[in-house]
C-alpha cells in the first residue's frame, strides 16, 4: 500500500472515530471535558490525512502520527481519571466533598446547575472497556498506520 493509501486510511480511522463520538452525544451520551480533548486530535489527523491526499510527505504522515498518539495517550489519562489510578481535572472530578455545607433544599434545587459531565464516571462501557479505553486503544493502532506510511514516504 502506497503511503497515500496509508495516510487516507488513518485519517479515516479518526473520522470513524470522531463520528462514532458524535453518534453517542446524538444517543444522550453528552461528552466530559477529557472527552473532548480526545476529539481534537482527530479533527487534526483528519485534516492532515486531507493534505496527505494531495502531498503524501514525510511531514504529513509525521504529525498524522503525532495527532493519533496525542489522543491515544488522552484516552490512556482519561481511563486512569475513570479507574481512579489518578486524579483528572478538579473541573470535572470529584467526590462530593462541598456538599457539607449545603441544606437539604440547595441540595434538591436544580436552579444554576452547571450541567458538567464528570470525567470519573464511566457512561457506556462494552467488554469492560469504556469509550475512552477504546478510543486508546484503535488510536494505538491508527498510529501504527501513520507510521507505516511515514516509513513509506521516506522511500
Amino acid at each position: 500500500m502506497t503511503a497515500k493509501r496509508l495516510i487516507q486510511l488513518a485519517a479515516l480511522g479518526s473520522a470513524l472515530l470522531l463520528g462514532g463520538a458524535f453518534v453517542f452525544q446524538a444517543l444522550g451520551y453528552p461528552p466530559c471535558k477529557l472527552c473532548l480533548w480526545q476529539r481534537w486530535p482527530h479533527a487534526a489527523a483528519i485534516l492532515l490525512g486531507l493534505v496527505g491526499t494531495f502531498v503524501p510527505a514525510r511531514w504529513v504522515a509525521g504529525l498524522g502520527g503525532l495527532a493519533a498518539a496525542t489522543t491515544s495517550l488522552f484516552g490512556v489519562y482519561h481511563t486512569g481519571v475513570e479507574r481512579g489510578w489518578w486524579e483528572g481535572p478538579t473541573s470535572c472530578t470529584g467526590d462530593g466533598g462541598g456538599l457539607s455545607g449545603m441544606s437539604g433544599a440547595d441540595l434538591l434545587s436544580t436552579e444554576g446547575a452547571s450541567g458538567v459531565i464528570m470525567c470519573d464516571e464511566v457512561a457506556w462501557a462494552f467488554a469492560g472497556l469504556s469509550m475512552a479505553s477504546w478510543n486508546a486503544i484503535l488510536s494505538a493502532l491508527l498510529v501504527m498506520v501513520w507510521v507505516l506510511a511515514l516509513r513509506r514516504a521516506s522511500r
